[in-house]
């Protein structure tokens, strides 16, 4: 079962130990119905009160309900089987979820720096009270769904779910703010300064969702693992002479998988050796699948 070469030696795949991604369909669901309920009532309410502002945040917080079920379709596909086309299944488009939901966190951004920049232009009258009273609601809806992605910060799709959410929490928590000083000040130029404070906020957390999930996307070795501790640790293996074709990349968001070619002069020896390498790798690499091609020498072929 060699990988990628026409090497006639022997090799052997080791035991499949992946861990599949924890189910949040439940949190999807709730996330889901909440938000998309706080839109129609924030999107009404800012109509009603003449609030662009509150109108602004529920375009923002519609986004956050598309990145939501795009999350939650990504979790789904990864659980599905492999077919004859897709052999590994569905499982990275969980790394396609998280780019593309660090790609509508950027869109959301530039949307609320428009409406930002725009306010400081052109200032006008806002009901305060109404804004904090619905922004209010606004924080415990959205707060509420990032807790239930609080424990799946290991999975980068679920991370950006919940950097969703949470970002909309600090929204609603900065027009809370604007709204009162509005409503005792009088001073409309409050609003799109605390927008420009959230946006940066907002900015920070998304830059590194957004670099995490490109780098996943180019297949880079996932952060937490060391290349080089893996090399040195199957270099260090008792009849390695060498390790080439070294390869780690995510299949997932929350597994991965290695492919190593091992030159052990003395021949393969044994079943026993890929187990433990298996073993070694899950439990102290976090890597679950992994694929070792033992050969004689590093340039063998025919008949080695």
């Amino acid at each position: 079962m060699g990988v990628g070469h026409s090497h006639t030696h022997d090799h052997a795949h080791t035991g499949e130990h992946g861990h599949a991604p924890a189910d949040f369909g439940r949190a999807f669901l709730i996330g889901i119905v909440l938000n998309t309920g706080f839109v129609i009532v924030e999107a009404v309410y800012g109509w009603l009160s003449g609030s662009m502002a509150l109108i602004a945040d529920a375009g923002h917080n519609l986004s956050d309900v598309l990145a939501l079920m795009l999350a939650w379709g990504a979790s789904v596909a990864a659980k599905k089987a492999p077919t004859d086309r897709f052999t590994y299944g569905y499982k990275s488009s969980t790394i396609l979820a998280a780019l593309a939901n660090a790609a509508l966190l950027l869109v959301a951004i530039g949307a609320i720096l428009f409406e930002t920049i725009h306010r400081i232009a052109e200032p006008a009258p806002v009901a305060g009270k109404t804004m904090a009273i619905v922004a209010g609601i606004g924080i415990v809806i959205n707060a509420g769904t990032a807790a239930l992605f609080l424990r799946g910060q290991n999975d980068i799709n679920i991370r950006g779910a919940f950097l969703h959410m949470a970002a909309d929490a600090l929204v609603s928590l900065g027009v809370v703010i604007a709204g009162l000083a509005i409503l005792w000040t009088g001073q409309v130029w409050i609003d799109p300064a605390v927008s420009l404070l959230i946006v940066l906020v907002i900015a920070w957390g998304t830059w590194g969702l957004l670099k995490d999930s490109v780098a996943m996307s180019l297949l880079a070795v996932p952060k937490g693992i060391s290349e080089r501790d893996v090399r040195e640790y199957l270099a260090g293996l008792e009849g390695v002479a060498g390790v080439h074709d070294l390869h780690i990349w995510p299949m997932s968001t929350t597994e991965t998988a290695l492919t190593a070619h091992l030159v052990m002069p003395n021949g393969h020896p044994g079943d026993g050796f890929l187990g433990d390498i298996a073993h070694e790798l899950e439990h102290h690499h976090r890597i679950g699948h992994a694929t070792i091609q033992i050969e004689r020498s590093p340039h063998c072929y025919g008949g080695c």
